[in-house]
């Protein structure tokens, strides 16, 4: 089964090859040697946020058996409701974000 941390390299290795632009936070260690993530406002921010104008795309991902949070499941609620196109996703998921990232068009062609 494939890890979350392999999976996320695979799509933003996908769409860095596309010309998406790719952001990513990652946690960094504090001075008392934890890890975290540092944040204001309110936790559960997608993993990563791909764009290509006119496209924008918010994407939350788990391995085939991981659980979003309550937070993380919130903003992507929030996200879905204010029009942007965000979304859980996980390796099963493999053709869906290929077509999103390659082009719809470009992807059934490829098929």
């Amino acid at each position: 089964m494939q890890s979350e941390s392999d999976f996320q390299a695979q799509v933003i290795q996908l769409a860095r090859q596309y010309g998406w632009l790719v952001y990513h936070h990652l946690p960094a260690m504090n001075r008392r040697g934890k890890w975290g993530s540092h944040v204001q406002g309110d936790k559960g921010w997608p993993d990563l946020v791909l764009c290509k104008p006119p496209h924008l795309y918010l994407f939350e991902l788990k391995s085939e058996k991981g659980k979003a949070s309550s937070e993380q499941q919130a903003w992507i609620d929030a996200l879905v409701a204010s029009g942007q196109g965000a979304k859980i996703l996980r390796p099963s998921d493999w053709d869906y974000i290929v077509s999103v990232i390659v082009g719809k068009e470009a992807y059934e062609h490829r098929q």
